[in-house]
């Protein structure tokens, strides 16, 4: 099993004629995604990499059927309107594979989202993949003759969610190199504000019959480990979490990485984080390397 999606999972992408879009499509077929269609207003009757191109979102649905997710790869400024397009369809999963998105738009995506039920990963996400199946976004599609997607995104049964995009790779690598393989891994987006965070994803691995566990990265800033912690307090998350947490130790007011990885009034910081999912029964790592011998204690037992 697999976590949002799997290789049944309809796609459409948003921007598929764009260089970076092509790209997006090329490793989302190289995983097996179902990729139906793409859209770009005025390519419509094109195709790419086999894909008929349509101008609206919804001519595409009329022509090939439904979809469950969309790929929104558009430039930052003109995002809402294209994520609006895909609620208006019903479509009810939108990732959101743009960055430098205006914090006011994606306040107001967001918001409108969770109104009306529908799941928005990023924005700034590199994407999920559930290894052998499908991919989101082209996260764990290969590029070139680099053999590391092979290598890093196995098929298996540890999730994989991570604050940064790079490291995600990383995660999987060293996941699969202690001899254990993903079942699914997400990039939760590099903006200030995202559409789905680490406490909101946890229950879905925990009622995944396909996951034993979890690996996380983190990064200062933001609360989501706090809140993560509430919901492993709470019973929503009870199978293994492995976390590490980059930054720590960095003062206040030093911007660390990504949009949001700040930590501001004290508030924020990798000592907070480390503490919220130490006192829930995780298991935090000072290394990333350390992940790895880490997994194969915690499955000895």
């Amino acid at each position: 099993m697999a976590v949002l999606i799997d290789e049944n999972t309809r796609m459409l992408i948003q921007g598929i004629t764009g260089r970076f879009g092509q790209g997006v499509a090329r490793r989302m077929l190289e995983v097996g995604s179902k990729v139906v269609a793409g859209v770009t207003p005025g390519r419509g009757g094109q195709s790419v990499w086999g894909v008929p191109v349509y101008d609206t979102v919804q001519e595409a649905l009329e022509a090939v059927g439904s979809v469950d997710a969309a790929v929104t790869v558009v430039p930052g400024p003109d995002a809402k309107v294209a994520v609006l397009e895909a609620f208006k369809a019903g479509i009810k999963t939108v990732l959101m594979r743009v960055e430098r998105v205006p914090l006011h738009d994606a306040l107001w995506v967001i918001s409108h989202a969770k109104k009306y039920g529908i799941r928005v990963i990023g924005p700034g996400s590199a994407g999920v993949v559930s290894p052998g199946k499908a991919s989101l976004g082209g996260l764990g599609g290969f590029i070139g003759s680099s053999d590391l997607p092979r290598i890093a995104f196995k098929p298996g049964r540890i999730g994989v969610i991570s604050r940064s995009g790079g490291q995600v790779s990383t995660l999987g690598w060293v996941v699969s190199s202690a001899g254990f393989g993903i079942s699914t891994a997400v990039h939760l987006g590099s903006e200030s504000v995202l559409g789905t965070t680490l406490a909101e994803l946890l229950p879905l691995f925990q009622e995944d019959e396909g996951t034993d566990g979890v690996v996380y990265f983190g990064e200062i800033g933001t609360f989501m480990e706090e809140e993560a912690g509430e919901v492993v307090s709470a019973g929503g998350y009870r199978k293994p979490l492995v976390a590490y947490i980059a930054g720590k130790g960095l003062p206040s007011g030093l911007r660390f990485s990504h949009a949001s990885a700040i930590v501001e009034g004290g508030r924020g910081t990798a000592e907070g984080k480390i503490e919220a999912l130490k006192a829930v029964g995780a298991h935090v790592v000072d290394r990333p390397e350390d992940i790895g011998p880490l997994l194969q204690k915690v499955f000895e037992k």
